[in-house]
């Protein structure tokens, strides 16, 4: 898979989960941004845009969705405060277990990049 065929599919899979969840959350975004960054997974501005790496496609589903529940529960609690993550805890109970995922195999995926 070249970068821009997961770009593609990162363009797909991630507005799908967004606009699920965000729903559920009774929250709304203004657009999703696909990126390669090199250090984040994903962000939200204060202009409601959330964006995310496309390297998490690499990743196993529910890493990917932690990491956009996280995103969206900023849109609400924009900080890491406890009620920030008891929103997040409320969403995905297991979330800790999808953070220590990336913590420890995250850096391998950094650095990925196919050629085109």
């Amino acid at each position: 898979m070249s970068e821009s065929e997961a770009r593609a599919g990162a363009r797909e899979l991630f507005p799908a989960l967004a606009e699920e969840e965000a729903e559920r959350l009774g929250v709304s975004y203004e657009r999703i941004r696909i990126g390669g960054q090199r250090t984040l997974w994903g962000s939200c501005s204060a202009r409601a845009t959330l964006s995310f790496n496309w390297r998490l496609l690499l990743a196993p589903l529910e890493v990917l969705d932690y990491v956009v529940v996280h995103e969206l529960c900023h849109l609400r609690v924009p900080n890491h405060s406890k009620r920030f993550w008891k929103l997040v805890e409320g969403r995905r109970p297991h979330w800790r277990e999808q953070r220590d995922w990336l913590r420890e195999h995250g850096p391998e995926l950094l650095p990925f990049s196919p050629s085109d």
